[in-house]
């Protein structure tokens, strides 16, 4: 795969690089794996001295893929697709990657849908991941130079993501409000997290889209920082847990029993076209029956 860049002033080849995230390792990489740096056509090196207006294109070599993860034939709501990036609906009850519970997951489908399209790179970048029982928008980069664009915004906080949830609680729950709650894991779980004053800083806003029969509420959700459970947390802190989460006190009585959490929005900056990338994707149908009933 082939960059252009313009240089802009008088600098080094991998100066010119780092200011577009090619790493230290991708250059390594170009250098020894089968790629090719040139500065107006001509092949040069990494240390040769630019001046302002040369073009100089770096062409990455394709990437091997992870042997161990098996590629899966399945299929894929694709939301977005273009040479680096992939969006997709995610369903409920997969994971994201495979693990020793899990190995019918997201990334081996990824994986599947790139042998059976015989793209050159087929190794799965996974840029923001969703819980196994969490529907909605993920984001893949197609290699790795994308996938280090994006970890740049990532840091940055830059990429957004905004959910819907059904939550119940007692009281009423404001039209929109902000939850500041440090989260840690629990003493006696290695997979649950709770409000701890020694936790790590975490951020969440909402605003209330809906309010239903049994003091549900259509919530919009969006992270500032990105905690592990962080919205079931956070929900489940100030009374209002999600419906059908039994792991942080959901009522399961309302026709859902996963957690009511849905990834409906996404967007992020495209460093190939400078365009901002943005998507919105439909709730799910068990959202769409809870609410319809509680209408009732």
């Amino acid at each position: 795969m082939k960059f252009e860049f313009i240089a802009d002033r008088r600098t080094k080849v991998k100066t010119l690089l780092k200011s577009h995230d090619v790493s230290k390792g991708l250059l390594a990489k170009v250098k020894y794996k089968g790629g090719r740096i040139a500065v107006n056509g001509i092949e040069r090196n990494a240390i040769y001295l630019l001046d302002i207006g040369d073009i100089v294109s770096i062409t990455i070599p394709n990437e091997r893929p992870f042997e161990k993860l098996e590629a899966i034939s399945h299929p894929l709501d694709i939301v977005y697709e273009d040479d680096h990036f992939l969006v997709i609906n995610k369903p409920v009850g997969y994971a994201s990657i495979p693990s020793a519970i899990h190995s019918n997951t997201i990334a081996n489908f990824i994986k599947g849908y790139y042998v059976e399209q015989d793209y050159p790179n087929k190794q799965v970048h996974i840029v923001t991941r969703l819980d196994r029982d969490t529907s909605g928008l993920m984001l893949f980069a197609k290699h790795g130079y994308a996938h280090a664009r994006l970890d740049k915004q990532l840091q940055a906080r830059a990429i957004e993501k905004r959910y819907f949830a059904l939550v119940s609680g007692d009281g009423q729950l404001p039209d929109q409000g902000e939850i500041i709650a440090p989260i840690g894991r629990s003493k006696d779980s290695i997979i649950t997290r709770t409000v701890d004053p020694m936790g790590k800083y975490a951020r969440t806003s909402y605003q209330v889209v809906g309010r239903y029969a049994e003091n549900v509420h259509l919530v919009d959700i969006k992270l500032h920082t990105g905690r592990t459970h962080q919205i079931r947390v956070h929900f489940s802190h100030i009374g209002f847990p999600l419906l059908g989460d039994d792991l942080y006190g959901g009522r399961l009585d309302l026709g859902i029993t996963r957690q009511a959490l849905h990834c409906h929005f996404l967007s992020f900056h495209n460093p190939f076209t400078e365009n901002v990338s943005q998507h919105t994707i439909h709730l799910t149908d068990d959202f769409e029956n809870v609410i319809i009933d509680l209408q009732k």
